[in-house]
């Protein structure tokens, strides 16, 4: 086996990152090795490498997206065998191992959080699903947030009961659409309207301007009647104060799940929280959707890659050149880079 390679980041706001020599783990229990083909960039990674915002022991390797080939399986695994492809989250950030991190040429994977993906699924489209997929289930299905039912393949019959995605372009937001309808509840999201034919396609019934000065009359009035199971915000910052005011005046669940924390007050009644795509790791929400659902609905073609994978360069080389390019913003799309 060849030895590994890392982009690193070697010390607080350094740049670029520093293409060296990285330490080969080896997988533990219930663990992968993945020789990954594609890495895709999150808005989170421009952040941690420019603002510093989280703690961290310098240097670190970024990264939560992988795609790849499996080329060590650890004892206990079953599901995995060495030339498997597949995507996964990469846990790093849990396990504050580098090893477990994204920015690389191999990186281990809990097995819990990877799954196969069909022959005909280029790892560039495959990297784009792994965190947002992870965060999105996080916040729809975890007891502690709007504990939806799990979703299904096929796909379960409609309970009647609707959930609201704010930012139903964004990675978080499509894979949201999708595992709410996958799970059978009626789905309303926003997006700019470029992106509506998009967010449509993902399974949402009606999708609405954020842009409009009537939108949370709008949401409201589509809603009326119907029994909300909350609102999932893939986006925040601006998202939250007219989620909160949507909230306060549903009828069923008062529960925000956002992506991002420092948001205000909620007004009395309307609950908020932070989701964490990790938290799923611990738990048995893991196999629902990595074991049970996801690499099913890949390979029936019932489950979308969305956004599209903008492919930044080649190698680890092009991984400053993407953080980059995320952090200027893009839309309906994911910023990747195939090694």
């Amino acid at each position: 086996m060849e030895s590994n390679t890392a982009a690193w980041l070697t010390a607080a706001k350094a740049r670029p990152f520093e293409i060296k020599s990285a330490p080969m783990g080896a997988p533990g229990e219930h663990q992968i090795l993945v020789k990954n083909h594609a890495i895709a960039v999150n808005p989170i990674d421009g952040k941690l490498q420019s603002l510093a915002i989280y703690p961290m022991e310098y240097p670190a390797i970024l990264g939560q997206d992988v795609a790849g080939e499996v080329v060590a399986v650890g004892p206990g695994v079953t599901r995995f065998k060495t030339g498997d492809r597949v995507l996964g989250t990469a846990a790093g950030f849990g396990t504050k191992r580098s090893e477990d991190r994204a920015f690389q040429t191999y990186t281990i994977l809990e097995s819990n959080m990877a799954c196969q993906i069909p022959d005909d699924m280029t790892y560039a489209s495959a990297a784009v699903l792994p965190l947002g997929i992870s965060t999105a289930a996080a916040g729809l299905f975890n007891d502690d947030f709007l504990a939806l039912q799990a979703p299904t393949y096929p796909t379960r019959s409609s309970m009647n009961k609707s959930l609201l995605v704010w930012g139903g372009a964004s990675s978080v937001g499509c894979n949201a659409i999708q595992l709410a309808v996958a799970a059978g509840y009626e789905v309303f999201a926003t997006s700019s309207p470029k992106n509506f034919n998009l967010v449509q396609e993902l399974g949402a019934s009606r999708v609405f301007d954020y842009h409009s000065p009537t939108i949370v009359a709008d949401i409201l009035d589509a809603l009326k009647g119907k029994v909300s199971v909350g609102i999932l915000d893939a986006v925040g910052g601006a998202a939250w104060v007219p989620s909160m005011e949507i909230a306060q005046k549903l009828v069923g669940a008062k529960f925000i799940a956002t992506t991002i924390t420092g948001f205000p007050e909620p007004p009395e009644g309307v609950l908020i929280k932070q989701m964490h795509a990790l938290s799923i790791v611990g738990n048995n929400l893991s196999k629902a959707i990595f074991e049970d659902f996801l690499p099913i609905a890949l390979a029936k073609k019932a489950y979308a890659v969305a956004p599209a994978p903008l492919i930044a360069g080649h190698g680890l080389e092009s991984i400053q050149d993407a953080v980059d390019l995320q952090a200027r913003g893009v839309s309906a799309k994911k910023v990747v880079v195939t090694l």
